[in-house]
């Protein structure tokens, strides 16, 4: 009788087997998104005192010529972020990316597009290698994904 004891719970039908089992399958979808969240919420640009948002409303136009239509808010924040890539570097820019999807979320679906361009600008400016030491899990892996597009192409 001990032995048949042993061997049932050996075999893992007992339920402590399936309590592991449904751990193992819902843990890494906890941490990842637990990871994911607070990602978002750290301050990039290494400036403890600098909290204010970009957003799209903020940027300024300076291309635009009188009577021309104004830009759509996230070809403005799209210009505004690849000039501050230039002027300062792609980590600020990737932080003021995420801070104004945070803040106006129908920025979101731009999100990757914009992320896309910025990563392509650094390649340019900053060449591959570096350029890729600034990717974050901004709009998912869309930063990674223009330097890999402008490196090979």
């Amino acid at each position: 009788m001990k032995h048949s004891t042993y061997q049932q719970t050996r075999r893992g039908r007992g339920p402590a087997r399936r309590i592991g089992r449904s751990l193992a399958l819902v843990l890494p979808v906890v941490l990842v998104l637990s990871g994911t969240l607070a990602v978002t919420r750290v301050n990039w640009s290494g400036d403890p005192a600098s909290s204010s948002v970009l957003t799209a409303s903020d940027a300024t136009v300076s291309d635009s010529k009188p009577g021309s239509a104004p830009l759509a808010p996230q070809d403005a924040l799209r210009g505004q972020l690849l000039t501050e890539l230039q002027e300062k570097n792609p980590g600020i820019a990737l932080t003021h990316l995420q801070e104004a999807v945070n803040e106006r979320p129908s920025l979101a679906r731009h999100c990757a597009s914009i992320a896309k361009a910025l990563g392509r600008a650094a390649v340019r400016v900053y060449g591959p290698t570096r350029a890729q030491s600034y990717a974050r899990p901004v709009c998912d892996t869309s930063f990674a994904t223009g330097v890999a597009a402008a490196h090979s192409g």
